[in-house]
């Protein structure tokens, strides 16, 4: 996939608020600090399209940005940040919830985990729950040049094995680097892909 434009429409604490549901969305989820905004930033070839910061909790709202004018990549509030109060946690959890369940253009959560770590139990738990809603999604591992190639792969060896115990069948995984831009294609053509499918469903 060729990116020809991308543009930030709307930041939004209020699903209902969100644009009209119309195009195919792709959702990145995870826990705060893991690199959403990154991500986002190095699929679309973009330094400063979706804003950065190494301070976790920096993302606090609904943010859509609309690719080649005809899918929206979507920035939620990352998960497991501590350093905000119960009741602001409790928000952002109904507003992520609110939009996962309500879009009824969304095709795909990218579920973002820090490939710099052991298998972290609000991950694990992130991904059953996405499972038990039947929300479709993958898993993006992030931030794979900051440590070394051995530690990355036995990451993600022991994150498939703890997913193991609770599933039959793993979703699709990718392995990328904000920095270098690894990923960046399989990604894109994941989601070349899924909208050409959505193209033939409306057509017919």
């Amino acid at each position: 996939m060729i990116i020809t434009s991308k543009q930030f429409v709307v930041s939004n604490s209020d699903p209902a608020k969100c644009p009209k549901v119309s195009q195919p969305e792709y959702a990145m989820v995870g826990r705060s600090n893991v690199g959403k905004s990154s991500l986002i930033n190095m699929l679309v070839n973009s330094k400063g399209l979706a804003k950065t910061s190494s301070k976790p909790g920096k993302s606090r709202l609904i943010n859509h940005f609309l690719i080649n004018g005809d899918w929206y990549l979507v920035d939620l509030p990352g998960y497991g940040f501590a350093k905000v109060s119960k009741s602001e946690r409790e928000r952002w959890d109904r507003m992520i919830t609110g939009y996962l369940t309500s879009r009824e253009n969304l095709v795909s959560v990218l579920l973002l985990i820090d490939a710099r770590l052991e298998p972290q139990d609000i991950d694990l738990g992130c991904v059953n729950w996405l499972g038990e809603l039947g929300i479709p999604f993958v898993l993006v591992f992030t931030k794979v040049d900051k440590k070394g190639g051995r530690k990355v792969r036995q990451n993600m060896k022991l994150f498939r094995e703890a997913m193991l115990e609770t599933w039959e069948e793993l979703p699709p995984m990718f392995v990328t680097s904000a920095e270098t831009g690894q990923g960046r294609k399989a990604i894109l053509d994941y989601i070349e892909g899924l909208n050409g499918q959505d193209a033939v469903v409306s057509a017919q």
